[in-house]
């Protein structure tokens, strides 16, 4: 079960997160409850890049689409896992060196031909063509395909699902919140993502539909 729960802020606001004991896990970027813990929006794969200045989605739109267009995924998802990886920042470098747009471990980058990975045509290139191997890898469940993404194919098998790495359990959500789409579950029912607003403007997303909605 998953709540999504921000009000009107910034893209790249800080965000706080609140895992209850039933398993529902709710981000905020405003938190009334001691029990949210800080945890940022702008972490790369590998538990976040270096801190470097946020990045404009306005240069890259080009190499998004092409690649989108060429590997046949919507810009939309592409452009939800370049922000939730990197920020939009090309220069980025977590701890464990993934690097550029979207976080390449040097090993990924030359598996897949990349020789620059803080080049964005060449990141996003080679990013986006693994993304579809791994969709392809786990056709019609595309929360298992981004977390083999974060996580390693491997990690995926291992577990049968999502592994239970928090930060891969996050990114997963985040990348979902930021695509904002119907995501298809393997042989389950399409899971949604809702969103309401509560009267004080609070805008809450999560995968419980409202009253009356199927």
């Amino acid at each position: 079960m998953i709540a999504l729960v921000s009000s009107a802020a910034p893209a790249g606001a800080e965000s706080f997160k609140l895992t209850e004991p039933d398993g529902t896990v709710h981000f905020t970027n405003a938190p009334t409850d001691p029990r949210y813990q800080r945890m940022g929006f702008n972490s790369g794969t590998e538990a976040g890049f270096l801190r470097l200045p946020q990045g404009d989605t306005a240069p890259y739109v080009d190499e998004i689409r092409d690649a989108a267009e060429r590997y046949r995924l919507p810009m939309k998802l592409v452009s939800a896992v370049i922000r939730a990886e990197s920020g939009f920042n090309p220069r980025a470098v977590s701890r464990k060196g993934a690097q550029g747009l979207m976080q390449l471990m040097p090993t990924t980058a030359a598996t897949l031909g990349v020789r620059n990975s803080f080049d964005p045509r060449q990141n996003i290139e080679g990013g986006v063509r693994h993304l579809r191997s791994l969709i392809d890898r786990f056709p019609n469940n595309l929360p298992f395909a981004l977390a083999a993404y974060n996580a390693g194919e491997k990690a995926v098998v291992q577990y049968r699902g999502i592994p239970p790495y928090p930060e891969t359990q996050d990114y997963v959500t985040k990348v979902l919140y930021f695509y904002g789409a119907p995501i298809e579950g393997g042989d389950t029912p399409p899971t949604r993502i809702y969103q309401t607003v509560a009267p004080d403007g609070t805008i809450v997303y999560t995968n419980i539909p409202p009253r009356g909605k199927p």
